[in-house]
């Protein structure tokens, strides 16, 4: 029995690790790189940036519509199926994309690519690994996977850099879809839902679970908290996307060089794996909610300090390194807040409720941001914007963490 024991233990921390290095391929090839390959197709086909985050907007609300779903079928065991052939499928993309010469054709491929970030992000990673050992069990190999997944921008953007100098952005894309293809088979390999949790301790049939997980959802749906941990995330969605996919572009709009602006980006992965480290090793047992109140207030600094004229690499450093380590523990946070101040059942269906808003506002805020850009071709009225976005986040998410304690959710 002890032997059986470890073997599953080994075989989690495993699954853990896999997905946390599946996540640097996914976050870096479908979100990370994108950025950078868009600069340079703007340079050769002379679109607008307007033009190429609005196919990404399409895309995002693609996903957004495919969430719920997604979160069904994982907390009903289909997670390899959605994990594996959602990779298949990116690859596939990416090779299609390395041979676009129209926006159509470019606006038909992005969509498709965004509509897979519901199906191999980080929401569906932490939903098949809740379901693999049940959420209330789920933080360490959470924090693992975050751990991992926290060097993407450090990995694929000075790679994605690196291919683009050497063999330009149509080459690279096939080099992202071989990253794609290696992450499905993996998948394939490390995800066996007959060892999830629920089929170990379930009592009750089938049936009575989904009836419950409905019970809770419908619970929820009447819940302030609900509403208000909703609202606050979607603004950490949209606040997290366009800085991510602005970033690029806004630090050379401050007249940075090229490799100073790369490599200063590349400090964000280091100091999110920073972050989650401290957490797990000083604060396993703190409370999430407390910690995402925290990590949260320190984003309106953050931003308010890129609005100064002059930047030098030191200061720009510092922010990222700050920013990436605040994003890095709430990363841990968002995934667990839903078991702590909601439910510990129906996990991938309750993320999925609040990731369709999230992914519509991760899919709005590029494309907005392009457009206040587009007002006097500079970078500070998003940033004011950005500083906004960050005090109302930091608002409701205290909000919410106060109403879950006087009014929490029955499980």
């Amino acid at each position: 029995m002890d032997r059986e024991a470890s073997t599953n233990t080994g075989q989690v921390h495993g699954l853990a690790h896999f997905l946390g290095i599946a996540q640097i391929c996914s976050y870096g090839t479908i979100y990370y790189a994108f950025p950078v390959i868009v600069v340079a197709m703007q340079r050769e086909l002379g679109w607008s940036k307007s033009d190429v985050y609005g196919a990404l907007t399409i895309g995002l609300l693609l996903a957004a519509a495919l969430a719920y779903p997604v979160g069904l079928a994982i907390d009903r065991g289909y997670g390899k199926r959605v994990m594996v052939w959602g990779s298949i499928t990116a690859a596939v993309l990416f090779i299609a994309w390395s041979f676009v010469h129209h926006l159509f054709i470019f606006y038909l491929i992005a969509a498709a690519m965004g509509s897979l970030q519901a199906a191999i992000l980080y929401e569906s990673a932490f939903a098949l690994l809740a379901r693999r050992v049940g959420p209330q069990n789920s933080r360490a190999g959470i924090t693992t996977i975050t751990l991992w997944a926290g060097f993407a921008s450090t990995v694929f953007i000075p790679l994605e850099q690196f291919l683009l100098d050497g063999w330009g952005w149509r080459a690279s894309l096939w080099v992202l879809a071989l990253v794609n293809v290696a992450c499905a088979a993996g998948y394939w390999h490390w995800i066996k839902p007959e060892l999830d949790a629920v089929n170990a301790t379930q009592t009750s049939s089938k049936a009575d679970n989904i009836a419950r997980d409905k019970n809770i959802v419908h619970e929820a749906l009447r819940s302030s908290v609900f509403w208000l941990l909703l609202i606050a995330l979607t603004t950490y969605s949209m606040v997290f996307s366009v800085f991510t996919f602005h970033m690029y572009p806004m630090l050379l709009d401050k007249q940075l060089p090229t490799n100073e602006v790369v490599w200063a980006i590349s400090i964000i992965g280091p100091a999110q794996v920073l972050g989650r480290m401290i957490i797990s090793r000083f604060a396993s047992s703190v409370s999430m909610r407390t910690l995402g109140s925290i990590m949260l207030s320190i984003f309106p600094f953050v931003f308010a300090t890129f609005l100064l004229d002059s930047l030098s690499f030191q200061l720009v450093a510092a922010l990222f390194g700050i920013y990436g380590l605040a994003n890095g523990v709430f990363t841990i946070v968002r995934s667990q807040v839903v078991p702590e101040m909601l439910s510990a059942h129906a996990y991938g269906a309750l993320n999925g409720l609040i990731t369709v808003p999230t992914i519509i506002a991760r899919a709005i805020g590029p494309v907005v941001a392009a457009w206040l850009w587009a007002i006097d071709q500079s970078y500070n009225i998003v940033l004011v914007a950005q500083v906004g976005a960050a005090v109302l986040l930091t608002l409701l998410f205290w909000a919410a963490n106060l109403a879950s304690r006087k009014k929490p959710l029955a499980n």
